[in-house]
């Protein structure tokens, strides 16, 4: 697992190198015939990658895009309207049957099927009418790191050629060098405080909350840790009921417009006597790891996973763990 996830910048590197033809065609084909309607098809990591994309796209496009409940056409028939429809699936292999059956039947429709997988000879790559690889390389890996990455950048790329917006491009062009940073950056202070925890709040919002989605499944899945992803809106709600002295909770603040919340809820959260262990740029007062920041602060959740991935492997092993060998899990899980 830690090898896979310092290999991630290497693995952005190589994928930014390939495919600006197909990106830029596929943004061109979305602005001269707009989608009636975007959703997402996705499961696990994959779905924390596809829910930051669709941020992005209800963000800068003012497009609603939809996270499809795939049981509505495996198990339960619908027939979903698929005129203007555009897809997008996200998947590490490509295998499970209920990412492919939805793009099958969108395909069948008429909607535009779109899918960004690691696997490019995998079923749902040839369900699908446009084809992303990721170009992360083999991931041996349980728990995903470099694809859910490289998924993230393929989700950003997309965002940027259909808006035609070309400081995000020419910062995603600059990624690799940030994500070298952030993949240096310690985090040791989070190993010490969470090796004895047994519960723990992730909280992000807007483009970060996908990041802290991500980092509640690998707390459950390489620490056994039962973590749960809030907003930090969504927190001050009926979860704030469980915050008593010394509750641990990661508060991930990276730039944007929703860091002022954030901070700010950290600051509340200490004042309950929560464990807040803030993620943060350097500088912000009362943060204990630093965030690295990118070429544009929409990319900055992505910088802030990396430096996520080897604390987190760290700290599976402070607990006694193997991450490499997470319990009841199989790299490929096929669901229908």
């Amino acid at each position: 697992m830690l090898e896979e996830a310092l290999s991630a910048p290497d693995a952005i590197e190589r994928q930014l190198a390939h495919d600006q033809n197909a990106y830029a065609d596929l943004g061109a084909a979305l602005r001269e015939q707009p989608p009636t309607a975007l959703l997402t098809v996705a499961r696990g990591s994959s779905d924390h990658a596809a829910h930051y994309m669709a941020y992005l796209m209800m963000a800068r496009m003012g497009r609603l895009v939809t996270s499809l409940p795939m049981s509505l056409v495996t198990l339960y028939q619908s027939k979903i309207a698929c005129d203007g429809l555009v897809s997008l699936a996200f998947s590490q292999s490509g295998q499970s049957p209920d990412l492919v059956a939805p793009t099958k039947f969108f395909r069948a429709g008429g909607a535009r099927t779109v899918a960004f997988v690691n696997a490019d000879a995998s079923p749902l790559a040839e369900a699908s009418q446009y084809v992303f690889p990721l170009h992360a390389g083999p991931e041996n890996s349980v728990a995903a790191t470099k694809s859910y990455i490289a998924q993230l950048v393929a989700g950003a790329r997309v965002v940027a050629a259909w808006s035609g917006d070309e400081d995000l491009q020419a910062a995603l062009q600059q990624l690799p060098v940030a994500l070298r940073e952030a993949a240096a950056q310690r985090w040791d202070v989070a190993v010490d405080v969470l090796k004895g925890a047994d519960k723990l709040f992730v909280i992000g919002r807007g483009t970060g909350l996908a990041i802290a989605q991500e980092a509640a499944l690998k707390f459950k899945e390489t620490c056994g840790i039962q973590a749960e992803a809030f907003s930090g809106a969504e927190v001050k709600h009926g979860p704030m009921a469980l915050v008593d002295a010394g509750y641990p909770m990661l508060v991930f603040a990276p730039r944007g417009p929703a860091q002022a919340g954030l901070l700010a809820l950290a600051e509340e959260m200490r004042g309950r006597g929560a464990r807040v262990l803030l993620a943060a740029p350097a500088g912000t007062p009362g943060a204990e790891l630093t965030l690295s920041c990118t070429g544009n602060e929409d990319l900055d959740p992505i910088a802030a996973i990396q430096s996520f991935y080897p604390m987190v492997e760290a700290l599976a092993r402070a607990r006694g763990r193997n991450p490499d060998q997470p319990p009841h899990l199989a790299k490929v899980t096929k669901t229908n």
